[in-house]
């Protein structure tokens, strides 16, 4: 019997979600037709939902956990536990950012000159939300999908989320302002969250899940230097903390042992063989627990 009904976004972070899990430790086999993967955990049993309904699955308790967005635990009200963020998305490790955008062209420069015009978009109560703090009246009409072509024919604006802003850009639209910024969250229903053991299995399952997010644009490092070279290595030398060092066979080296980031691995590398540095080697890892 399982222990915990987990929610698997399905949609856009769906593929991502699955790789996640993977490198988190989990395996998930999904048929084509089938809204109920598998998995390699007895105590889970996954389903997979749409990211804008799992907020008020897990609410209701049909699903006891869930992986969504925020913006859609915000848009829905879900009265759920956020019990961590897992910074990832469609594309990239990243937020992303509901935006206010109107064409290239248009007259429109700021929030406040949609004044009894139309805005379209998937998030209506954030966008009603936004505009009322603002004090603008402007009628907010909901978008089945692209959004970004509404304009200027069936709206004066749209809300739309984005993580690199390239398909606004592609579609010759103007940013004036963020609307909410946002993060996939893992939420779980209350009811299950007040259950010691049912914590525990969604804890742990965060833990690993955030492991593997550190872990995607890290690498590992290990050299020999000679000790006096070793202040020269650890000057080109960035690390996400102290790197470790160990004594070798040899009294004169020691190994030097840390993680860095995978982006800046080419300009390291160079800079740490001028400073003698020897053997270096790295290493891809699949877990880094803070």
């Amino acid at each position: 019997m399982s222990l915990l009904k987990l929610g698997i976004p399905k949609g856009s972070l769906q593929e991502a979600t699955i790789d996640l899990m993977s490198r988190a430790g989990w395996k998930i086999a999904l048929s084509s037709r089938s809204y109920v993967p598998t998995i390699d955990d007895p105590e889970l049993c996954c389903l997979l939902v749409r990211a804008q309904e799992m907020a008020r699955y897990v609410a209701s308790g049909a699903l006891e956990a869930g992986i969504t967005g925020h913006d859609w635990v915000v848009e829905t009200r879900a009265d759920v536990l956020e019990l961590a963020e897992l910074v990832y998305a469609k594309q990239r490790l990243a937020r992303v950012k509901w935006v206010l955008a109107v064409p290239e062209d248009s007259p429109i420069q700021e929030p406040k000159d949609l004044e009894g015009k139309v805005i379209a978009t998937e998030v209506v109560g954030i966008t009603e939300n936004y505009m009322a703090s603002r004090g603008v009246k402007a009628r907010v009409e909901f978008s089945w999908g692209a959004t970004e072509v509404k304009v200027p024919e069936l709206a004066d604006a749209i809300v739309e989320v984005t993580e690199t802003g390239s398909s606004l850009r592609a579609n010759r639209l103007r940013i004036l302002d963020t609307v909410l910024e946002s993060a996939t969250v893992f939420i779980m229903n209350r009811k299950a969250a007040a259950d010691p053991v049912k914590r525990e299995k969604a804890e742990n399952l965060v833990l690993m899940l955030q492991g593997a997010i550190a872990a995607a644009t890290r690498v590992g490092l290990m050299l020999n230097v000679r000790r006096e070279n070793l202040d020269a290595v650890l000057a080109a030398l960035p690390a996400l903390k102290n790197p470790t060092i160990s004594s070798l066979s040899d009294s004169d080296w020691v190994a030097v042992n840390t993680i860095i980031e995978e982006s800046v691995v080419r300009q390291i590398l160079p800079r740490l063989k001028a400073a003698k540095a020897q053997g270096i080697v790295e290493y891809p890892l699949n877990k880094i627990v803070l």
